[in-house]
């Protein structure tokens, strides 16, 4: 049975008669042995070139853009998209035939006509091609043609010749009337006269049209984007606030580029091209060359920029993010021989982002082992360093997947000189910590070593250790609530919360222990009058003394300052409350007894309580609690 739409050349056959005026099948022009006619016979391709001329000629002529006003303003496909199915037949029979008869007699006047005929059908698809395109430039954009493509992915093999007639044929389980997306039937009636003008030898043509059209398309694309072409020179006059808006801008474009933008473009060559790989190949490279080199440099010139500083670390980390997430898609895209320049430039501006991030985290170490500053923290609180030093890791720590990519050839700090209980990481040659875990206890060593020093300009060394321990806990806090707890471990984190208790500890021994001892040992023991007083005036004398120099002191972390309360009053209250307790009596019976007890119980435990908040100027914590800033103070830089 033949194919619905598709006629058979009866009029060949020995059981018709030739008077059959149906349309010649394309398949037996080939084969014309099949009839029982030999090749050599005039006769039998006269036959055809006639009976073709005879379909074909009152369809071209009537859709002729020179003859009738009507052809010249009026679309083919737009007018009657079965009649315009059928002058694609038309044409396609016409360019069989014209082969066929050539074989036989290549200078026949009816060849010549034949050809005049071609050249009239192909302006006339010339014609609808430009149409199709420009005015369907909504249908035809890039994120209406990514969201359709599955459904036209059925279809992507299928010579655009042998779809039926029925105008309800079948994509991609739907009918076309089903379909949603009026883009599926653009780009068929585009594969449909792309396909006929390339076998009828008019690919130049249509290709010139395909290209101009739709590559100012991408180059209007990439430029509503934002993206300028820019040299190295010009990138580097720039001051770094408007470079820092353009890597903005570019971070937007390439996502929307390489998902929609050139994805798009690349399906709509892929279907309309389908049948030549190489017309496919050259095409959809001159299309999107232009804007896929712009938008690929432009990482390369700001990584070349040697105006390099740790704040510029982010902008650097979230184009290579970009380039490294769409990597796969660039590869898929551009995939062809000719696009390889298109993928080394994409590859350059990876290895170039990824040599200046290595070198601005480079410039932040040193920057961190060369701060010298010699201002210490009111009260024993978080150092500026600490605060800005941290907040620098943990963003850094949220890019960790990429900056391990970045530093896999670099080689891991030496730490030889250093005890592994100080590195603070568990590694072994059994058990080797990743390098991108060793770099971020690294970088908090030199952080911590740095507060070690600072802690030498504290006169009091109580003060000293409640300033280490201040700002240990600080760091341990932001690496629990950060991405740094997964890469420095448990084991880490274990061995500085020891550390802490270690600092407080000090601190009270040196800050209390003179009050604590002030105390006797059993406060219910029988002592005389004399000695309960000296006991008492002892114990005022201290407790003034050490409060006094103790209420400076600001502890911002709520569970370190209560903790240090808790442990510095059960060491004092209660020895306290019992003497107290048992000689106030005694005391009281005698005259001044109110300069001989100073404090009761509660009045010491309401001091202690009042610990640890600092002058008021001390008291904020909003500063150490602010969220991460992606600048870095000129200290570091």
């Amino acid at each position: 049975m033949p194919r619905k739409g598709m006629r058979t050349l009866n009029w060949f056959s020995p059981k018709h008669s030739t008077t059959d005026s149906t349309s010649p099948s394309t398949s037996q022009f080939s084969s014309p042995s099949r009839f029982g006619f030999s090749p050599s016979r005039p006769s039998f391709s006269e036959a055809v070139i006639d009976r073709t001329l005879e379909m074909a000629e009152p369809m071209i002529m009537k859709w002729d853009p020179d003859t009738t006003t009507f052809a010249k303003v009026t679309s083919l496909f737009y007018e009657n998209r079965k009649e315009a199915k059928d002058f694609i037949k038309c044409v396609h029979n016409l360019q069989k035939a014209m082969h066929f008869h050539s074989t036989e007699n290549s200078r026949s006047d009816k060849l010549v006509r034949a050809q005049s005929l071609m050249q009239i059908a192909m302006k006339r698809l010339q014609k609808e091609f430009y149409q199709i395109l420009s005015i369907n430039r909504a249908h035809l954009d890039p994120e209406s043609i990514s969201t359709v493509s599955s459904r036209t992915s059925t279809v992507s093999s299928i010579s655009e010749f042998d779809v039926e007639d029925d105008d309800d044929r079948v994509i991609g389980g739907e009918s076309i009337s089903e379909v949603e997306d009026f883009s599926i039937v653009v780009m068929s009636d585009l594969r449909l006269i792309a396909e006929c003008m390339i076998s009828s030898g008019y690919a130049k043509e249509c290709l010139k049209i395909y290209k101009v059209i739709r590559k100012s398309i991408v180059d209007e694309g990439i430029y509503r984007l934002g993206v300028e072409k820019l040299s190295f020179s010009q990138v580097r006059k720039m001051d770094w606030e408007v470079v820092d808006l353009k890597i903005k801008d570019w971070l937007n474009a390439v996502d929307v580029a390489m998902k929609t933008l050139f994805n798009g473009e690349r399906i709509l060559c892929d279907h309309v091209f389908a049948s030549n790989d190489a017309i496919r190949e050259s095409c959809f490279t001159e299309i999107s060359k232009d804007g896929a080199m712009t938008l690929f440099s432009f990482p390369e010139n700001v990584a070349k920029n040697s105006k390099k500083s740790p704040e510029k670390m982010f902008r650097l980390l979230d184009m290579y993010t970009a380039i490294a997430e769409h990597w796969p898609g660039i590869e898929a895209i551009f995939s062809f021989d000719s696009e390889s320049v298109i993928r080394s430039q994409a590859l350059t501006s990876l290895v170039k982002l990824g040599e200046s991030i290595s070198t601005v985290l480079a410039e932040f170490e040193t920057a961190l082992q060369k701060e010298s500053s010699k201002t210490s923290a009111a009260g024993g609180g978080i150092h500026p360093l600490t605060i800005d030093a941290m907040n620098y890791i943990i963003l850094l720590a949220d890019y960790s997947n990429i900056l391990s990519d970045i530093l896999a050839e670099a080689p891991p700090p030496a730490k030889g000189s250093l005890p592994e209980s100080f590195f603070g990481i568990a590694d072994s040659d059994e058990s080797p910590a990743p390098a991108i875990s060793l770099r971020f206890a690294w970088l908090i060593l030199i952080l911590l070593c740095k507060l070690d020093g600072k802690a030498k300009h504290y006169k009091d060394v109580s003060l000293a250790y409640l300033f280490l321990a201040n700002n240990l806990q600080y760091v341990v806090v932001k690496v629990c609530s950060s991405n740094l707890k997964y890469l420095l471990g448990e084991n880490w984190i274990s061995k500085q919360e020891g550390k802490i208790k270690q600092f407080a500890s000090n601190y009270e021994r040196l800050g209390w222990s003179h009050v604590i001892e002030s105390l006797p040992q059993e406060p219910n023991a029988s002592m005389a009058p004399q000695q309960v007083k000296e006991i008492f005036k002892k114990f005022n004398s201290s407790f003034e003394q050490a409060h006094r120099k103790q209420s400076v002191c600001v502890v911002p972390n709520s569970k370190l300052r209560d903790n240090l309360k808790v442990s510095i009053a059960r060491k004092i209250l209660p020895v306290y409350r019992e003497f107290y307790n048992t000689y106030k009596l005694t005391i009281t019976r005698e005259r001044y007894s109110n300069h001989v007890i100073r404090f009761s119980p509660e009045d010491v435990g309401h001091y202690l309580s009042d610990l640890f908040f600092g002058p008021i100027e001390l008291g904020s914590c909003s500063s150490v609690e602010s969220s991460p800033s992606r600048t870095i103070p000129s200290r570091l830089r």
